[in-house]
């Protein structure tokens, strides 16, 4: 399904993106070392329930994991990348941390990720992660205008995580969304300009390049959803969900003091 909102529906999605933006920096805010990972998902329901929003997360039983989820946030740590199952882990000094959520409100979903060091640590090969899936997101939400296809929003996000020396992985990637989390079209991380389905004012996306350090392949911890390097390296994400205008593409996923 590929939804394309009206002017009324685009409005609650701005009020939910900055929501699902702002519940991620105060999390960020409140990590620290020696913060545990049930602490995190117990914040971001309390955040959740005092905005009077819904998780996307919480019941979410899809094919590829072992559902339910049943936490409200994605704490993905070091080697783990996407899906990260919150569970009793104290963080600490110089690990990366990468914190996904989507969020219901208003019947319109916003979806996001940020990945970010904890404590003081220098990890000079964990922020080259972090900054270059940023940059590539970057590239991928200026490919996205009316008339441009998913292909050439792939091959911008491919381009820069390929120039950076990294491997794709397009087993999972960006996605559309609206009043569900998930939803076609999806948007792989590696593409072809010129091929897919052509954008068009209305249109929500979540566009979410994920990079790891020395391999393109993954393994899935005995908790059925927790996604890993098979190598072990560092990883890291960022996600935003973007609407497309007339004028090309709006972030929605932006905290409300930016």
């Amino acid at each position: 399904m590929i939804e394309i909102l009206s002017s009324a529906e685009l409005a609650r999605a701005r009020e939910t993106g900055s929501l699902v933006a702002d519940i991620l920096q105060t999390v960020k805010s409140r990590a620290a070392v020696g913060t545990n990972l049930l602490d995190i998902d117990r914040w971001t329901k309390d955040l959740i329930g005092a905005a009077g929003a819904q998780s996307c997360y919480v019941d979410y039983e899809p094919s590829f994991g072992r559902g339910p989820f049943g936490h409200y946030i994605c704490t993905s740590v070091n080697d783990a990348v996407l899906h990260g199952l919150p569970h009793d882990y104290a963080l600490a000094d110089g690990d990366l941390l990468t914190l996904d959520l989507a969020v219901l409100k208003d019947g319109v979903a916003a979806d996001s990720a940020i990945s970010f060091v904890v404590g003081e640590s220098s990890q000079p090969e964990s922020l080259a992660l972090i900054e270059t899936t940023r940059r590539a997101l970057a590239a991928g939400i200026a490919a996205a205008r009316p008339g441009a296809r998913i292909g050439d929003l792939s091959h911008a996000i491919g381009t820069v995580l390929t120039q950076a020396g990294y491997r794709v992985n397009t087993q999972f990637g960006g996605h559309g969304i609206g009043s569900t989390m998930h939803q076609d079209p999806h948007v792989s991380n590696a593409g072809r300009p010129g091929r897919g389905f052509v954008l068009q004012p209305g249109l929500l996306l979540a566009l979410e390049p994920w990079i790891m350090a020395d391999t393109d392949q993954l393994v899935t911890d005995d908790d059925g959803w927790t996604l890993r390097s098979a190598t072990g390296c560092r990883t890291a994400h960022s996600e935003h969900t973007i609407a497309i205008t007339d004028d090309g593409a709006e972030i929605l996923t932006l905290p409300t003091a930016s």
